[in-house]
C-alpha cells in the first residue's frame, strides 16, 4: 500500500551571485539552513510523506518472497511491500548498523544482532534522505561557485591579461626604440669621427708625399750636378770649386731622412665607444649564443710550488710556508711567482670564463703568451710586469689593470665575488666584467701576435674556475 507524496525540486535557481547569498535567500523564505530541503518545503509535508511511505513500506501485508521496488511516478518516492525475516517471520523494520542490513525486532533483541547497534528503519531512511539532501545542497553551492568563477574571475583575469600584455609590448617597443635611437646616434658620431680621422691622415699623407717628392727631385738634381761636375770638370778647375761642391753637399744633407710616425696612421680610438662595447659584451654574455669555455682547467705542470691545485684542477690555493713542498722540476712550472696557467690555448673565436675569487684579497686574473718566462723572480715571469701578459689585479684593497709594468687604477663600486673574462680574438679585445651585475670593469684592445693562455696568480686564500 502506498501513499502519495508531495514532490520537490532540489535544483536551486541559477545565479551568478554568491552561493552563500543564495542559501541565505532560501533561509529568509522559511528554509532553515540547518534542516534538509525535504523537511521544510510544503510546510514539512515532504518529511511527513516520506515517513508515511516508510511506515507503509514496512506495515503492508506479509509476503513470502521479496518483490522488486517500483517508482511512484507522482511522488518520486520508491515503495514496495515489506520483506519478512527468514528466521522469525517478522517485518524487517529495523536496521543493523553493525552488519549494515535489515533485521526484525526479534533479531535485535534475542537474535543474531543482539548487542549490535540498531536503528528503526524509518529513522534510518530519514537519516539517509537528509544526508542526500545535504550532499545535493553542497553540490548546488559548488556549482554556483564554479559558475561565478567562470563568469567573474576568469573574465576579469582575461581582461587583466590583455592589459598587461599590451603594457609589456609597449615597454619592449619603447626600450628597443630608445636603444635603437641611441645606437643610431652613436653610429653617426663614430662614422663622422672615423671620416674626420681618415681625412686627417689622408691630408698628412698628401703633405708628406708632396714634401718628399719635392725633396727627391731636389736630391736627384743636386746629385746630377755633382756627377756632372765630377765627370766633366778638369782637375785644375775641380780643386777651385770645392766651395761650390760643399754647398751642393750641404744642400743634399738638408733634405733629411724620412721617418714613419703615428700621425700617418688612423687613430684606433676614433671608433672606440663605451656604449657599443658595453652592448656588445652584454649581447655576447647574455645573448642566445653566449660563449663559454666549459672545459677550462689549470695546467698542473705550470702551478707554482707556492700554490696547491685541487683534485679537479680548478682551484688554486696559496700555501703557508710550512706547507710548501718541492715538486719535480718541469720547464713549464713557475718557480718563484705564485702563478699558474690555464689549459686552453686561444687564437681564434670568442671565449669567456669566470673565476670565483671569494674573499681573496690578493690575486691576478688575465691572459698571457705561452712564451712567458717561467723561471726566476724577475719581471719577465711576473704577471702584468712584462709585455707578454695582461691581468686585472687586486692588492691591498685596490683594483688595477696591469700590462708591461704599467698600472691603470680601476674604480670598482662593489667588491665582486666573481670575475669574468671575455676574449674576442677577431676584434682583439680583452674584457673584464662582473658576472653578477654584468658591469664592465675594464677592456683593452690589443694586437695579440700569438696564442693566449688564461693566467692567474694568488697570494691570499684561493680562486676557482667556475663552469
Amino acid at each position: 500500500m502506498t501513499e502519495e507524496l508531495i514532490t520537490c525540486d532540489l535544483i536551486c535557481p541559477s545565479s551568478s551571485g554568491d552561493p552563500e547569498d543564495t542559501l541565505g535567500t532560501m533561509k529568509s523564505n522559511g528554509v532553515n539552513g540547518e534542516q534538509p530541503i525535504l523537511s521544510v518545503l510544503s510546510g514539512g509535508g515532504v518529511r511527513r510523506a516520506a515517513d508515511t511511505a516508510v511506515s507503509s513500506f514496512c506495515g503492508g501485508g506479509r509476503a513470502t518472497s521479496p518483490t522488486a521496488s517500483t517508482p511512484d511516478t507522482e511522488s518520486g518516492i520508491f515503495s514496495s511491500e515489506c520483506e519478512l525475516c527468514s528466521v522469525h517471520e517478522s517485518e524487517l523494520d529495523w536496521f543493523c548498523d553493525t552488519e549494515q542490513k535489515l533485521i526484525c525486532s526479534q533479531c535485535a533483541t534475542v537474535g543474531s544482532c543482539h548487542g549490535h547497534t540498531v536503528t528503526p528503519l524509518a529513522t534510518r531512511v530519514t537519516a539517509v534522505r537528509n544526508q542526500l539532501v545535504d550532499v545535493c545542497e553542497k553540490m548546488q553551492l559548488q556549482a554556483l561557485r564554479i559558475e561565478r568563477f567562470i563568469n567573474q574571475t576568469l573574465t576579469a583575469k582575461d581582461q587583466k591579461l590583455q592589459a598587461a600584455a599590451s603594457r609589456a609590448r609597449e615597454q619592449v617597443l619603447a626600450q628597443v626604440s630608445a636603444a635603437r635611437e641611441a645606437l643610431e646616434e652613436e653610429e653617426q658620431r663614430l662614422l663622422e669621427e672615423v671620416q674626420r680621422e681618415e681625412e686627417r691622415v689622408e691630408q698628412c699623407l698628401l703633405t708628406q708625399r708632396a714634401h718628399w717628392s719635392q725633396a727627391l727631385t731636389n736630391l736627384s738634381q743636386t746629385r746630377s750636378r755633382l756627377v756632372h761636375t765630377l765627370t766633366h770638370t778638369p782637375d785644375a778647375q775641380l780643386v777651385t770649386r770645392v766651395q761650390d761642391i760643399a754647398e751642393r753637399v750641404e744642400e743634399a744633407d738638408g733634405v733629411g731622412e724620412p721617418c714613419d710616425t703615428d700621425q700617418l696612421n688612423l687613430n684606433p680610438g676614433c671608433s672606440d665607444s663605451k656604449l657599443l662595447r658595453g652592448l656588445w659584451a652584454t649581447a655576447v654574455l647574455l645573448g642566445p649564443r653566449a660563449y663559454g669555455s666549459s672545459h677550462l682547467k689549470f695546467d698542473e705542470h705550470t702551478v707554482s710550488p707556492l700554490l696547491s691545485l685541487s683534485d679537479d684542477f680548478c682551484t688554486l690555493t696559496f700555501l703557508p710556508r710550512k706547507a710548501r713542498q718541492s715538486p719535480p722540476y718541469n720547464p713549464a712550472r713557475f718557480d718563484s711567482w705564485p702563478n699558474a696557467l690555464g689549459s686552453l690555448s686561444m687564437s681564434s673565436g670568442t671565449h669567456s670564463w669566470v673565476l670565483d675569487i671569494g674573499q681573496s684579497g690578493a690575486f691576478k686574473v688575465g691572459v698571457c703568451y705561452a712564451s712567458l718566462k717561467r723561471k726566476g723572480s724577475g719581471n719577465e715571469a711576473r704577471l702584468g710586469y712584462n709585455s707578454q701578459s695582461w691581468v686585472l689585479s687586486r692588492y691591498d684593497g685596490e683594483y688595477s689593470f696591469c700590462h708591461a709594468e704599467k698600472k691603470v687604477p680601476l674604480q670598482v663600486v662593489r667588491q665582486p665575488q666573481r670575475i669574468g673574462l671575455l676574449l674576442d680574438w677577431p676584434s682583439q679585445t680583452l674584457l673584464f666584467y662582473d658576472p653578477d651585475s654584468k658591469a664592465v670593469l675594464y677592456s683593452v684592445t690589443q694586437h695579440f701576435s700569438a696564442p693566449l693562455l688564461p693566467a692567474c696568480a694568488v697570494t691570499d686564500r684561493s680562486i676557482t674556475i667556475l663552469h
